[in-house]
């Protein structure tokens, strides 16, 4: 089944009635983020959009075979879809990795070959695999073998001095000859010496026509884009070129930083006419969510769950004492989901006369 399908099959109480139609939709995800697409995070962000493609962190193929694999895999449902991208690169080890990643419930099994750092690199995976466009094939064919759900790759257009014709080239065709269903394409080189991972994200290039190009020459295949995308709208501008769209648009920074951009996601690229956000109703399912968590696990505090909301209302008047209430207040030992509450309050009135409306998604452009 292609991947299309398969994923989108998957969006629970969807009210889209084509939404498999490829030709009318793009695709869209927010990207694995190590530090950052935690289980908190993805629940919230399923908060703003019911039909996002959400990532994990990045995982270690070591990891989920010999880990914590609740603490690592674990997942509400209600962030369905969700996927997990894995980190590896010994295709037996990737096998048995995606095997079990596939037994929890996700929905698809992506491959990490374009992270930059010094500890991915150490490791033998992420960017560095754009050399190796033979291993990855071997790798993505053995999760092949071994699940039935999506196996995807998500790279740069190459590496250091490759030529980005050849090395993206390479590692696309490659990986869909070994059954690849869905190549992501972050649209920049990555410098593996000399730039820091925070580098690597801005200082090389973005080359979003080279990622088109690819798409021209390779019609059928599912190939979406990410890196330095703005917002939605951005996104969805990026996708287009000169007789050819991308099938996909992947949010990483901008999701995180700013979230509110993703209560247009249902709207603008799913055309979900349902689709509404109400800034009242977010914060007390947050507030639900934070209380159920703290009950069910005594490790967790409130802070594991708001760090991932103090971006939430950027421009909005008291936004700054709402992110300073949530930093300072949701560390201390008896904190509780008031302290969303009592920041919230401080913004309400700057989110209209009726502070209980649907904040207008066009402030999140």
């Amino acid at each position: 089944m292609r991947f299309n399908e398969t994923v989108r099959g998957r969006v629970q109480d969807t009210k889209i009635s084509n939404v498999h139609d490829a030709k009318k939709y793009l695709f869209f995800s927010i990207a694995p983020m190590m530090d950052w697409t935690d289980r908190h995070c993805r629940f919230f962000h399923r908060q703003l959009t019911k039909h996002a493609l959400l990532y994990t962190e990045m995982v270690v193929a070591d990891a989920v075979i010999h880990g914590n694999r609740e603490r690592l895999l674990g997942f509400d449902s209600v962030e369905h879809p969700v996927a997990v991208q894995i980190g590896g690169s010994e295709p037996q080890k990737m096998a048995e990795a995606a095997r079990i990643c596939a037994d929890y419930g996700y929905v698809e099994v992506n491959m990490n070959v374009g992270c930059p750092s010094d500890r991915v690199q150490s490791g033998t995976f992420g960017a560095c695999l754009m050399r190796e466009p033979d291993l990855v094939a071997r790798c993505v064919d053995a999760m092949k073998e071994a699940v039935d759900i999506s196996v995807t790759v998500k790279c740069r257009i190459g590496v250091d001095d490759q030529d980005t014709q050849i090395a993206l080239d390479d590692v696309a065709q490659k990986s869909w000859d070994a059954g690849c269903d869905a190549l992501w394409v972050h649209a920049r080189k990555a410098w593996l010496q000399g730039l820091s991972p925070k580098e690597n994200r801005d200082v090389p290039p973005l080359d979003y026509a080279r990622v088109l190009q690819l798409k021209s020459e390779n019609p059928s295949r599912f190939i979406g884009l990410n890196g330095g995308l703005e917002n939605v709208i951005h996104g969805l501008d990026a996708a287009k070129g000169e007789g050819v769209t991308l099938d996909g648009i992947m949010l990483g920074r901008a999701a995180y930083q700013n979230p509110l951009c993703l209560s247009h996601v249902d709207p603008l690229v799913y055309g979900d006419e349902n689709a509404s956000f109400d800034a009242g109703e977010l914060i007390d399912a947050m507030c639900d969510y934070i209380d159920a968590q703290i009950a069910s696990d005594s490790g967790i505090r409130v802070n594991h769950i708001t760090r991932h909301m103090v971006g939430l209302f950027p421009g909005v008047a008291g936004a700054r004492r709402f992110r300073q209430i949530l930093s300072n207040e949701s560390v201390k030992p008896n904190a509780s989901s008031q302290v969303l509450r009592d920041a919230f309050d401080i913004v309400r009135d700057g989110l209209g006369k009726d502070s209980d409306n649907a904040l207008d998604p066009s402030q999140a452009a």
